[in-house]
């Protein structure tokens, strides 16, 4: 039996996998298929459904450009009504019919004579000319090799996995990281529990939460002119690019520090707890958190902040490096995802047969975040470097899909079969990232984050402005790419792609 080829295939169905077959379809490229893991779509917003979840982007925000929903029940969205907005956005597009559920991608091979992607999923071959990764950096929970988890005899799960048939009622409960997620779930479990220990290692920079509902009048106005919407989105998008500006320079980082640091104040009034909850680094350096209930939670009789390392956890217990025994019967981790080590990496094989893993030893680089050298045909999005620490990755995502239909509208063009970026063009462009990144808050900012991989550079965050990457992003350079391959139509002339 031949194996089925698409012409586009994408991994995952998130606001990356769903965002680019909309586009695609527009283009007329309608020969696509979208395989997800999981039994519905939504990545991201899918698989976090811990109590409390929201976005921390404004609603008018985190969607699609070309979706605007009228009718967001917030200013800053609950995760029910993202997942909601994708569902809704892939029916309404007709990208719902070409989602294959339950086809995990286990590799994915690029076969150099046929010019063309095999990918092996759990439920089948397929081979297709293009390669899109929609994976995403937050789709792999990270757990801390921790002395003595694999013993816990209590129930351990990851936020991203959380067991909702757990019942919490009354139970005593740690709860291991004070992130994005810990910090929206804390207040929710405090109201359940009867002992709520959290084991924080360093804390985040929290400020006001500036939410509300939308109103009846919002919606209509919306909905039946939506400029209006559009007009707002603007003024947002503008009001969150000056957030920008003390993370390029951590010296002018002052004011907002102020105003964190106000806000901690306010809400609580203990100097001994402040102190544990007073960062000792520069605003920006971790990801900067939102809530107006996380620290009246930690104030709670039934809550403790433990700041001491974790030195093991026992069957019914987690000791510190002071000695003091935490009796617990449930662990919950809000410690993160594989961002740095994308794990999509180690199953996508390029040219010369090596891995993306391989390729990037630790340190993920892509051409403008989106292309890499010896990889043909595979496009990444929110790959290395476009990663945001002040606004929305949706508008990142959308820049990223907009050059990836100009690279095919290319492709078309020249009648090649083939894309990848100049190892020069990416090398370029990844020095000069560096050497943005050297003066911001992510390398000099006193601490040390997820942003960060193992060979100690920062390959997660975009250290600019968005406009900057979506005019970069706007127009395909052929300058910066070879297109090779012979024409589709006949016979392949040659393994190696040839520069136009």
């Amino acid at each position: 039996m031949d194996t089925p080829h698409v012409e586009v295939a994408i991994v995952g169905t998130g606001f990356s996998g769903i965002g680019t077959a909309v586009r695609l379809q527009q283009d007329g490229i309608d020969d696509i298929l979208l395989f997800e893991r999981a039994d519905d779509l939504g990545g991201t917003w899918r698989d976090n459904s811990y109590p409390g979840c929201a976005c921390d982007v404004p609603s008018h925000l985190y969607s699609f450009s070309f979706a605007p929903n009228p009718r967001w029940a917030h200013t800053y969205s609950r995760q029910p009504q993202i997942w909601e907005y994708l569902r809704a956005v892939a029916d309404r597009y007709g990208v719902t019919s070409k989602i294959r559920y339950g086809h995990e991608v286990l590799t994915a091979t690029w076969e150099t004579d046929a010019q063309r992607w095999r990918i092996e999923t759990t439920q089948g071959s397929w081979t297709a000319d293009v390669l899109v990764s929609g994976a995403g950096a937050l789709s792999e929970p990270s757990v801390p090799p921790l002395p003595g988890l694999d013993t816990f005899a209590g129930t351990i799960f990851h936020s991203a996995q959380w067991d909702h048939d757990h019942d919490l009622e009354g139970r005593d409960v740690a709860v291991i990281g004070t992130g994005a997620s810990a910090i929206q779930f804390v207040p929710e479990l405090q109201k359940q529990v009867r002992k709520l220990v959290v084991f924080q290692r360093t804390p985040p920079w929290i400020v006001p939460r500036r939410d509300r509902p939308l109103r009846r009048w919002e919606h209509v106005v919306y909905s039946a002119f939506p400029p209006a919407q559009t007009a707002v989105r603007g003024m947002v998008w503008a009001i969150r690019e000056l957030f920008l500006a003390p993370f390029l320079q951590p010296r002018a980082g002052g004011r907002n520090e102020k105003l964190a640091q106000k806000h901690l104040a306010k809400q609580v009034s203990d100097p001994e707890l402040r102190a544990k909850l007073t960062p000792s680094y520069r605003m920006g350096c971790k990801r900067v958190l939102i809530s107006n209930d996380y620290y009246p939670a930690l104030q709670q009789p039934n809550v403790e902040l433990v700041t001491e390392r974790i030195r093991q956890i026992r069957p019914h217990s987690i000791v510190t490096e002071d000695g003091v025994e935490h009796e617990v019967d449930t662990i919950v981790l809000g410690t993160g995802f594989k961002v740095t080590e994308l794990p999509i990496a180690e199953r996508v094989r390029g040219r010369d047969g090596r891995t993306l893993a391989e390729t990037w030893a630790g340190s993920p680089k892509a051409h403008l975040g989106t292309t890499v050298a010896g990889f043909p045909n595979l496009f990444i999005l929110l790959g290395p470097n476009t990663g945001l620490g002040h606004t929305s990755v949706v508008f990142m995502i959308e820049a990223q899909i907009q050059h990836m239909r100009a690279a095919l509208k290319a492709m078309k063009a020249a009648r090649a079969r083939t894309v990848e970026p100049r190892p020069e063009a990416q090398e370029a462009f990844v020095a000069a990232i560096d050497a943005k990144m050297q003066s911001t808050v992510w390398l000099a900012g006193g601490c040390a984050s997820w942003y960060i991989d193992k060979t100690g550079r920062v390959s997660t965050i975009w250290p600019d402005h968005t406009l900057p990457f979506k005019r970069r992003l706007a127009k395909f350079d052929p300058s910066e790419y070879v297109l090779g391959g012979a024409p589709a139509e006949a016979p392949a002339a040659s393994p190696e792609p040839a520069a136009v």
